[in-house]
């Protein structure tokens, strides 16, 4: 199982600064991947995670990390696909994957805000049909001499989008709870990402329907990657909680079931992805964290 790391995009550790630091000490550190997430808008009155409360745009950070990186896989997980076109998505990662020299996997999601789908003028019908002409679209984007698509909700004029991607079949992976969303990513997509919400102790039913779906459409094994939230020093009640040798136990234990890769991810920490967090204190957090659950 590879072991990635959510990058610095909330709250008080997301700056600059600390995020070009944090990105070289994970690739120095043998971490696979660094992973960054979507959130346009906390309604007015909501009672929201701090984690959500001041959130870097996940495309413009992955470009940032791109230029402070060489080696490590950056990934998006996710971005909710009705609130962009897919012509536009479609040329933001391949100019991400050609700036990165192809290493970049792009989550998708279908929302579930009702304010965020408001705020982009998206519609919240039919989003599981919409999915799979979403990923036809990017697939004739990045991949056919000349593209072209006419579906139920997307068209695309005969016409090429340059340049593609250094990686030619480039990772598209889906999210999802629901049995819908987990099939079709073992259908049509190179993976599933579970969500922030997931209850990690059950996972290896959803990484079934998910493999099944595959095997079931012809096809191999898809990739399983998983959000770790860590409480690094919480009460160890939950998996990825408690003291660094629980932790890599409970990563251990993630793999046994099928997880192909983990990312562990403090923007969940209040400590650290809180914007009332102290700024340096968060960062010297983060900083012992990831240094203690390096790769090994």
């Amino acid at each position: 199982m590879l072991i990635g790391l959510g990058a610095p995009v909330a709250g008080a550790w997301a700056t600059p600064a600390v995020a070009a630091e944090i990105a070289h000490r994970a690739e120095r550190a043998g971490y696979s991947s660094l992973w960054t997430f979507q959130r346009l808008l906390v309604p007015d009155g909501s009672e929201m995670e701090p984690v959500y409360q001041s959130v870097l745009d996940p495309m413009v950070t992955l470009g940032y990390l791109a230029a402070r990186t060489e080696r490590i896989r950056l990934g998006v997980a996710v971005i909710n696909l009705p609130f962009v076109s897919p012509a536009v998505l479609a040329k933001q990662a391949a100019t991400a994957d050609v700036l990165s020299g192809g290493r970049l996997d792009l989550g998708l999601g279908i929302g579930w805000m009702p304010e965020e789908f408001t705020a982009t003028g998206s519609d919240t019908g039919k989003r599981g049909a919409r999915t799979e002409e979403y990923l036809a679209v990017l697939r004739t984007l990045w991949q056919d001499e000349v593209s072209a698509f006419t579906g139920e909700f997307y068209t695309v004029p005969s016409g090429r989008q340059r340049p593609r991607p250094v990686q030619n079949a480039l990772p598209v992976l889906l999210g999802g709870l629901s049995r819908p969303a987990m099939e079709r990513a073992g259908r049509i997509a190179d993976g599933w990402i579970s969500s922030s919400r997931a209850d990690l102790s059950g996972i290896a039913d959803a990484i079934a329907i998910v493999q099944d779906a595959a095997a079931g459409a012809g096809r191999a094994p898809v990739r399983i990657v998983i959000r770790g939230t860590v409480q690094a020093g919480g009460d160890g009640r939950r998996l990825l909680s408690g003291g660094y040798e629980k932790i890599r136990a409970d990563a251990a234990w993630l793999a046994d079931q099928g997880v192909t890769e983990l990312f562990y991810d403090l923007n969940w920490d209040p400590l650290v992805g809180s914007p009332d967090a102290d700024p340096a204190r968060a960062a010297d957090r983060a900083r012992e964290v990831i240094e203690a659950l390096a790769p090994r």
